[in-house]
């Protein structure tokens, strides 16, 4: 939109936060605001919203975005170990920015495509996927990993925290992208090393991102070393701060619960991956929201993910999968997984309402949102931070065929040797 100058949709339809609907004509500022047009305001563009469901756009709150690499690939159907060892290990070794590149490129573009705006990421050489989606326009939390295990980007813990603490240095509030620090998990950390990406984060007033309490192995090994389960030793070692995201936090029991709530954590549930991969079970949101936790969606990555990165599809899961455990036909309808979906999102997106999918209207033009969560709908136009990413049905912001062809070559070479012709 450039400056403050708005841009007006005009004769649509514009769903809040809370879920209120307004028709007619709007004003959208860079700033992420909206307003009633009057219709004799400045504008920077007039665009016809007649086909148009104008809403905050979504947020990925877990994903390893460069594996776009490994998505859809000759695994499907493997168990965990094997899917690891055969597909993943072999594939990873050989990973290097370019490839980094290559996978984040074609991750921003299916984002956008799908009307996800910003992703909290977690994989190798964070710089390089930050500089994607800066360049791109989207928003980033880029964690730098971190592991006791020798990573592709580096050979132990040390450098790693060493390399991010300059670029903890480097966040500026009013960036698209800011970079956060990404301690795997407690059984690739040693208590060491947690205890020092913990201090760091204090010192630069940054997120921690972990991977927390995905499957039964995990909790009873923990067990086991510890005498204490993930969060519950976590909590021991002063790990915590706040607003550390938690992604995964499936196999938990109450008092665990109570800890995050206590530490302000932000807690990512990942339904399609934990389906995916078999972890035997999903985040239960029943509890987590009567704590008081702040619950988010993510879609991990899409070489783990049922849904590739498209979160609107991980929503409706979202929803079906914790009225289908619970036994509870009322839990997380469209408007409260939507919710979930876009909370704190700054950015629009419009979606065609022109659209099957989206049909019928209802009496009063009251099903948009319902048909969205659990049919979909075209992403036609995304606004992030007052730019155009995407309109009509045209991303902008990068060249997808070109995206496309980069991958598919990238990919002959990255899988020789681990995949057939």
């Amino acid at each position: 939109m450039g400056e403050d100058a708005p841009v007006r949709y005009t004769n649509t339809i514009l769903i809040d936060h809370a879920d209120v609907r307004h028709e007619g004509d709007v004003l959208l500022y860079s700033d992420g605001s909206w307003s009633i047009s009057n219709g004799d305001e400045d504008v920077l563009e007039e665009i016809d919203g007649t086909s148009k469901l104008l809403t905050r756009s979504l947020q990925n709150w877990h994903t390893h975005l460069a594996m776009q690499l490994n998505g859809r690939d000759f695994s499907d159907g493997f168990p965990l170990h094997r899917w690891l060892n055969e597909a993943i290990f072999p594939t990873e070794a050989r990973i290097n920015p370019e490839y980094v590149r290559m996978g984040s490129m074609s991750a921003a573009a299916e984002m956008i495509r799908t009307g996800s705006s910003f992703a909290a990421d977690m994989y190798f050489f964070p710089s390089t996927t930050g500089s994607v989606l800066q360049e791109v326009g989207l928003r980033g939390l880029i964690g730098g990993p971190v592991s006791d295990m020798a990573l592709p980007s580096h050979p132990d813990a040390e450098s790693a925290l060493s390399e991010l603490d300059g670029l903890l240095a480097s966040n500026n509030e009013n960036d698209l992208v800011q970079y956060a620090i990404a301690t795997h998990s407690v059984y690739l950390c040693s208590e060491e090393t947690l205890i020092r990406a913990s201090e760091l984060a204090e010192k630069r007033n940054a997120r921690l991102h972990i991977h927390v309490s995905e499957t039964r192995k995990e909790i009873s090994e923990c067990f086991e070393t510890h005498g204490k389960y993930p969060v519950e030793y976590l909590d021991s070692i002063d790990f915590f701060k706040p607003d550390t995201v938690c992604a995964h936090a499936s196999w938990v029991k109450k008092n665990e619960i109570q800890m995050l709530k206590n530490h302000e954590a932000t807690v990512v549930h990942c339904p399609s991956s934990n389906m995916k991969l078999a972890c035997g079970g999903t985040l239960s949101y029943p509890a987590y929201a009567d704590a008081g936790v702040d619950v988010r969606l993510g879609t991990d990555g899409a070489a783990s993910s049922g849904n590739g990165l498209n979160l609107l599809a991980e929503a409706k899961l979202a929803s079906l999968v914790q009225r289908h455990d619970h036994w509870d036909p009322t839990l997380l309808p469209a408007s409260e997984i939507f919710q979930l979906a876009t909370k704190e999102s700054k950015d629009w997106v419009a979606w065609g309402i022109d659209d099957i999918r989206m049909a019928p209207h209802g009496r009063g033009r009251n099903r948009y949102l319902g048909h969205l969560v659990y049919n979909g709908a075209e992403c036609l136009d995304m606004w992030v931070n007052g730019r155009a990413l995407r309109r009509d049905g045209q991303t902008l912001s990068l060249d997808e065929k070109k995206v496309i062809d980069d991958i598919n070559d990238a990919v002959e070479k990255y899988y020789e040797g681990v995949e057939g012709v």
